[in-house]
């Protein structure tokens, strides 16, 4: 529990986490906003095919702030000090602190989690109340059931964010493919006009978790993306645990 804290503290401390934060609690607002107001006449007409989609394209288009989070994380830990600090690295007092390497990345992803969770909630709220303001009556109900998929699907995309940047050690590569991925260019999409496998890539099964893709089940997509969160995980502990923090 220790751990734990001190990895929520660290986290709290760091500049880019406001930055992230802001982005995850107010850009899925913006895009659900511009893609009501693009929507509103076929909504209020009744001719909408895309009225269950309204608002939680938001929170598939508006992950940014967690995939941050998730790489700041651990790339923080990597950033060389001052030479007032002694030029060193944080990650090298990290596991002074806590010896067991297993223990140090389960509380630093557990950090994240809580993290991802809350801003997640925020995003929800914030989007909610832009839908409402653009669509008011029209807007449409909530589903417990699509706004708990949406907090899976941020919680795992922010470990998804974490699990690459341990085996990276630099947030540059994952953080450039996941946001591109994520906001200008989906590759997996593209990717699922050539073949059908690409819908157990972990960002389109995700999403059907609370969008109506047609790809997978909410179930089904959860149990995916779930297991390629687990099972990166695993390798990047393993490499965690058998690398030179050094190196």
């Amino acid at each position: 529990m220790r751990a734990f804290k001190a990895e929520l503290s660290k986290l709290f401390s760091l500049p880019g986490i406001w930055l992230a934060s802001f982005i995850g609690a107010f850009a899925p607002a913006v895009i659900a906003a511009l893609d009501s107001t693009a929507q509103k006449e076929e909504i209020i007409a009744g001719v909408s095919t895309r009225l269950a989609e309204v608002g939680y394209i938001g929170l598939v288009y508006g992950v940014q702030g967690v995939i941050l989070l998730g790489v700041l994380a651990v790339s923080s830990e990597y950033m060389t000090e001052s030479s007032e600090s002694g030029g060193g690295q944080q990650i090298i007092t990290s596991l002074t602190v806590v010896s067991s390497r297993l223990h140090f990345l389960l509380a630093k992803a557990g950090a994240v989690t809580v993290i991802s969770i809350l801003l997640c909630i925020v995003a929800i709220m914030t989007t909610v109340s832009a839908t409402h303001l653009i669509l008011g009556e029209y807007t449409p109900a909530l589903e417990w059931s699509k706004l708990i998929g949406a907090v899976c699907y941020w919680t795992f995309t922010a470990l998804l964010a974490f699990g690459i940047t341990i085996l990276t050690k630099n947030g540059i590569i994952p953080l450039t493919v996941l946001i591109i991925n994520s906001s200008f260019v989906s590759f997996s999409f593209l990717l699922s006009k050539v073949t059908k496998l690409a819908f157990y890539l972990p960002d389109i099964a995700g999403a059907d978790m609370f969008m109506s893709l047609g790809f997978n089940t909410p179930f089904t997509g959860g149990l995916i993306m779930s297991t390629w969160v687990a099972v990166l995980f695993i390798v990047a502990c393993i490499v965690f645990h058998r690398r030179d923090v050094a190196a």
